[in-house]
């Protein structure tokens, strides 16, 4: 059916299961460390409690995956690369 409609079936190159790993690895952290662990009684005590956690997670702790850096600083030094090659 895919082959007779043209559908190329891959999962190497583009758009492939791999690709979202990072925000997957995200929204799990937010999931068990924010989420599940706060009992929020209201759409604003969420925002206000997720808010805090995303703060938190980009600010705080350094992550191996940005070679030891916080994710705000790796977001500065990749900006300031692209600055550079600009």
């Amino acid at each position: 059916m895919l082959l007779e409609a043209r559908v190329k079936i891959s999962m190497d190159g583009r758009r492939r299961w791999i690709d979202n790993r990072m925000i997957e690895r995200l929204w799990r952290s937010l999931k068990y460390e924010c989420v599940c662990l706060n009992a929020f009684e209201t759409g604003s005590e969420a925002l206000k409690g997720i808010r805090a956690w995303i703060s938190c997670y980009n600010e705080k702790p350094p992550h191996s995956s940005h070679g030891l850096l916080t994710p705000a600083e790796a977001y500065d030094t990749s900006d300031q690369n692209l600055n550079a090659a600009a």
